[in-house]
């Protein structure tokens, strides 16, 4: 990361990989932050610049970076590793923390549970330009992928071709939808619609609300 990169990267805004902080609010705050980054693509924290892309810089790159370090290890669950850059920006000082799109998904917020549990767990995504809640559905294919527990055999039943003739008529299907179509449970239905997207056979998707919806391939 340098000067030009960064000044490249504030001109294009916020988006799937970049988030903007004038400053350091709260450790949760800056915690879901993190965590959505780590369990999607990853992408850079940048502190110094407001959400227009106004460069104010910060007051002090030491206290930034205590913070962000305080954040990671008291606050992330597991911890999440990342890369500091101090660029100096019109004689502002901007901190620029990178994170990698982790390998121990998902993260949530540190909530001192031994396990995860999918009804208290805060665990966040990134969606466009912004970190949301993600869906229980999402955070089992999230656990999934860390386990490399891809269905490799999977065998079409017939829930699964509800799912794929809805699909020939319509853009997406939701738990809600297919538990209606098949008359079936909604736990039943989220579990058959994870189960296609782990064979893949979907994708799934988050809307800014947190809800998730499936598409063909």
């Amino acid at each position: 990361m340098n000067k030009k990169n960064l000044k490249n990267i504030i001109a294009k805004g916020e988006n799937l990989t970049t988030e903007f902080k004038q400053r350091f609010s709260t450790h949760t705050k800056i915690a879901k932050e993190i965590i959505a980054f780590a369990n999607t693509k990853g992408g850079l924290l940048i502190f110094g610049i407001d959400d227009d892309g106004s460069i104010y810089g910060v007051e002090s790159e030491k206290e930034i970076a205590e913070l962000l370090k305080e954040t990671t290890e008291e606050y992330c669950e597991p911890k999440i590793d990342y890369k500091l850059n101090f660029i100096e920006i019109f004689g502002r000082e901007i901190v620029v923390a990178e994170i990698k799109e982790s390998d121990y998904k998902p993260h949530r917020i540190q909530d001192y549970e031994r396990t995860l549990d999918l009804t208290k767990a805060e665990v966040y995504v990134r969606v466009n330009d912004k970190s949301i809640p993600a869906s229980k559905e999402m955070i089992k294919i999230l656990q999934a992928e860390s386990n490399n527990s891809r269905l490799a055999k999977y065998s079409i039943g017939k829930n699964e071709e509800i799912v794929f003739e809805y699909l020939q008529e319509n853009d997406s299907i939701s738990v809600v939808e297919l538990k209606g179509l098949a008359n079936i449970s909604h736990r039943r239905a989220s579990r058959t619609l994870i189960k296609m997207v782990r064979a893949n056979l979907l994708y799934i998707h988050t809307k800014e609300n947190g809800q998730s919806f499936f598409t063909g391939l």
